[in-house]
């Protein structure tokens, strides 16, 4: 399942062009035209991102992002506001009410792009030091070492960063291009195939106890860890 995000913005041209590009870009696209509508669409599954215009009928995007990181339901999503004021102290009044960035219209596809894979790497739980395990299958982002019913699983650094980020997102589908943006890094020019490699060989791996069958494809869309 590609990412939800949800875009509230008033002016329809503009929202149809963002959707457009997260779109292209493997996300799924909501829209939202004014405040209340906004509100509406805050529901389950929650979005993954909030794209928030900072003038909107019905109420400001500062008050609606303030509403959010103030209810323990929505407070972790994160929030990048867009508009056209370029003042610092509206930067800084996003900012306060908790926006995880601010970006200037007018703005290119390609900068939104990549402030929102910026602002996912900061909110992911790949950093997180605990220990991981999905059915025997134990990685410890300490020690470095993967383990599968305490037999040792060797692996090079890619496919340790590939299996974490796999067992920190289970059960959601994830196409190359996501996967190179979030265990690459956007700043590696690399192939979208060069993903393929390092999944077989994440699979070859992880063979011993068959836990290779978690990491699976799913044709036409990218790859998911699921234990089902």
């Amino acid at each position: 399942m590609s990412r939800k995000i949800l875009i509230v913005e008033d002016e329809a041209p503009i929202r149809e062009m963002l959707s457009f590009v997260m779109e292209q870009h493997g996300y799924q696209a909501v829209e939202a035209g004014d405040f209340q509508a906004a509100l509406d669409k805050i529901v389950e599954p929650l979005p993954d991102m909030i794209l928030l215009d900072w003038m909107l009928p019905g109420g400001s995007g500062i008050q609606l992002a303030k509403k959010l990181k103030g209810e323990d339901f929505t407070k972790n999503i994160p929030i990048i506001m867009l508009t056209a004021r370029s003042e610092e102290e509206d930067k800084v009044r996003g900012l306060e009410v908790g926006a995880d960035d601010y970006i200037t219209k007018p703005f290119s596809p390609k900068e939104l792009m990549a402030r929102m894979r910026a602002v996912f790497r900061r909110v992911a739980p790949t950093a997180l030091d605990e220990p991981l395990e999905v059915q025997g299958l134990k990685l410890d982002p300490v020690s470095h070492r993967v383990t599968a019913f305490d037999d040792r699983v060797e692996m090079g650094p890619t496919e340790f960063k590939l299996l974490h980020f796999f067992m920190t997102h289970p059960e959601r589908v994830y196409s190359r291009e996501q996967l190179l943006d979030h265990v690459w890094g956007t700043n590696v020019y690399v192939e979208d195939r060069t993903v393929d490699v390092h999944i077989r060989r994440l699979r070859k791996a992880l063979e011993l106890h068959e836990h290779d069958r978690l990491v699976q494809t799913v044709r036409g869309v990218g790859y998911r860890f699921s234990s089902r």
